[in-house]
């Protein structure tokens, strides 16, 4: 098929690589230009100048860029993603949004002729780069069947979750769990290390039992020994959160401990950690 893929960061440029090694024919475009030219020379795929110019003839566009203000700016416009595409074909966006802009897209879609979904990704740069993304999907059920085998070439799991929206309210409910995993790990971890046992001979055991999680078997080494320079940054945490908890607020649902756990980011932002991994909640206990 003939694909456009809009963002090349972290995420996005793993992902449109699988997407082109899956043999279809692939325009990128990347703000940063010479970054779009190093992908074409790695993978053989196209560049454009623009969005609009990269979604000129493709039958489907994939978008995965910071925010929604970023989605907006490569989306509208005369130099947008719209504007070079025809009725008929399909736009997915990756982009972690709020779900009001998730539904605002799925409305200037429809309103061209465009399918829509939005498609927030989990599982962090090693999940784009090993093709094991979960990916939590809004739209109709027509245009997922039709995009299912195009993204199986990124993801270890995908599904239709509802309407347009759903796929950023889902997304929602997963940073929710991971921030309060993460937070409990970090107690639990500096408990052991105060309390003089060896906090990796205890995750050896643990790890096998009731108290495993993503966060303890791939991120409890690391949070020991105090290396944060990796993975997924606190600031796009706090950003996710952020349309968690303005969501909870607009529909009257509790959420006591994300709430609090953002705080906890808030505090590590401000004191210069805002690149740091999600994991660096353990050094608020450490001071």
């Amino acid at each position: 098929m003939k694909l456009s893929f809009i963002g090349l960061g972290v995420m996005g440029y793993p992902m449109a690589g699988h997407l082109k090694n899956a043999g279809h024919d692939v325009t990128v475009y990347n703000r940063t230009t010479a970054k779009a030219e190093k992908w074409s020379q790695e993978y053989g795929g196209n560049f454009a100048k623009s969005p609009a110019e990269a979604a000129a003839g493709a039958e489907m566009v994939f978008v995965c860029v910071g925010n929604d203000d970023d989605v907006r700016s490569v989306i509208f416009g005369d130099s947008g993603v719209l504007a070079g595409m025809a009725t008929g074909v399909t736009l997915v966006d990756h982009t972690t949004t709020s779900a009001i802009l998730a539904r605002e897209l799925g409305v200037a879609c429809y309103a061209k002729g465009i399918s829509f979904l939005d498609a927030p990704v989990s599982g962090g740069q090693a999940g784009a780069e090993n093709a094991a993304l979960t990916i939590m999907i809004g739209g109709s059920e027509d245009t997922y069947k039709a995009v299912e085998p195009v993204i199986d070439s990124y993801a270890k799991k995908s599904k239709l979750l509802g309407p347009v929206g759903s796929g950023q309210l889902a997304k929602m409910v997963n940073q929710i769990c991971i921030a309060s995993v993460v937070q409990g790990l970090s107690e639990a971890l500096n408990f052991a290390s105060a309390s003089g046992l060896n906090a990796d001979d205890v995750v050896e055991v643990i790890s096998k039992g009731a108290a495993q999680s993503w966060q303890m078997e791939n991120r409890s080494a690391t949070m020991v020994r105090g290396e944060f320079e990796f993975g997924f940054a606190l600031d796009w945490m706090r950003k996710d959160l952020g349309f968690a908890l303005a969501e909870a607020e607009k529909n009257d649902i509790p959420l006591p401990v994300t709430k609090l756990v953002d705080g906890f980011y808030e505090e590590i932002q401000k004191n210069g950690g805002g690149r740091w991994d999600t994991s660096a909640l353990i050094t608020l206990l450490k001071q």
